[in-house]
């Protein structure tokens, strides 16, 4: 039996230089591009589960604002992507739907921070999700996708429709671009930098 298949790539080890593991985790409603984020800035093949959906979804998950969604993710979506040489970012996307957020706890485990992305067209399904991560204490940013048909709005005014304190970055981006999702993690970097400097911050 030829096991060669299951053998990890060359270019998915882990760098020699690397001497810190940071976990993030990406958080947001069903449908506002977390599975494409990790897979645009991941610099190894991204594990992705995302399945079908099928009729037992209808009725169940709103799909509201992106009627062309096909799949979805049921457990997760894992990727890794390098800071500099030392520093090395593991990131876990989670499911949207609210019948999977059971799944939350796990994945939250040892995470020092998250990035919330959110869509214009769908404001409100981030709500819960931004107080969620208040309730659990988790340092966060929030990532404004701008998708083509999404309407944009100032980011102030994004920020008090969403309540969010003056201290938490808020910044736009476009998922399907590497550099553009790279940059929401170096916000976060940042901010968790900044937290740690000045806990008062927080």
């Amino acid at each position: 039996m030829d096991f060669k298949s299951s053998e990890p790539r060359r270019e998915d080890a882990l760098p020699a230089t690397a001497v810190a593991a940071v976990k993030v985790v990406i958080v947001g409603g069903f449908g506002v591009g977390k599975t494409t984020l990790v897979g645009s800035v991941s610099e190894i093949r991204p594990l992705t589960t995302e399945e079908t959906m099928t009729r037992a979804g209808v009725g169940v998950d709103d799909t509201a604002g992106i009627e062309g969604k096909t799949s979805t993710t049921v457990a997760m979506d894992f990727g890794r992507i390098s800071i500099n040489e030392e520093l090395v970012l593991y990131l876990f996307g989670t499911p949207g739907q609210e019948r999977f957020w059971f799944l939350w706890r796990g994945l939250f485990e040892g995470a020092l921070g998250a990035v919330v992305l959110v869509d214009t067209r769908r404001l409100e399904v981030s709500f819960d999700v931004i107080g969620r991560l208040e309730e659990r204490g988790v340092p966060f940013v929030v990532a404004v996708n701008d998708f083509p048909e999404s309407p944009r709005h100032p980011l102030e005014e994004l920020r008090a429709a969403l309540d969010l304190p003056p201290s938490v970055p808020l910044v736009r981006c476009d998922a399907r671009r590497r550099d553009s999702s790279r940059d929401v993690l170096m916000t976060l970097m940042r901010y968790l930098h900044s937290l740690a400097v000045t806990p008062e911050a927080s």
